[in-house]
């Protein structure tokens, strides 16, 4: 098989394990799966991707793809400062992981994110780092370092996509969306957006 045969092989192997996360969720990646839905034969995966986690971590690499061009098309829409861009990456992140349960699951895998595959783990560095930027941006010389502050917001916002994904906080929290958490937890890292209010 020649090499641009190989590449596309690899990339059907690829968007076959997306088309099935997104449809049945991360445990359904089995190679088996994720082959018969290539249309190879079930060995063909191991050809392309030494291990299980290779491929996987090549479907994942996918979903980091897919949120950085959701928040960067976000972002390219105009907001009127480092606040608004934050509420907008916020509102970008979490929707990703509430319609994308199976990929955003799959991308946080600490066995994933642990054995380095594919760099997965720096794949997601840029987004934090923007991240990073807008707080310091947002609160200049204030308080922690922006860093500090920016994986505090993150955690949160993880957490709620997780929770909620879980039906928790609908219940705990009384609500039946997730925007006054969202509201909630970017003031809670930056304080109020008015400060008159």
């Amino acid at each position: 098989m020649n090499e641009e045969a190989e590449a596309g092989l690899r990339g059907r192997l690829i968007d076959a394990g997306v088309e099935l996360v997104h449809a049945e969720g991360a445990q359904a990646l089995s190679l088996r799966e994720i082959a018969r839905r290539a249309g190879v034969s079930h060995g063909a995966p191991r050809r392309h991707f030494p291990t299980h986690l290779d491929l996987l971590s090549a479907i994942a690499r996918e979903g980091f793809a897919d949120l950085a061009d959701r928040v960067a098309a976000t972002l390219a829409a105009g907001h009127d400062g480092p606040r608004a861009e934050l509420d907008a990456l916020a509102r970008a992140y979490l929707d990703f992981a509430l319609t994308h349960r199976g990929m955003y699951e799959l991308m946080f895998r600490h066995d994933l994110l642990e054995s380095g595959r594919l760099g997965l783990r720096e794949t997601s560095l840029p987004l934090f780092e923007l991240l990073t930027r807008l707080v310091g941006r947002a609160r200049p010389g204030a308080g922690p370092e922006p860093s500090l502050v920016a994986g505090a917001l993150w955690a949160n916002l993880h957490g709620i996509a997780q929770l909620w994904g879980w039906g928790s906080l609908q219940l705990a929290a009384g609500t039946d969306t997730v925007e006054p958490l969202l509201r909630a937890a970017v003031d809670a890292h930056l304080g109020p957006a008015d400060p008159a209010r």
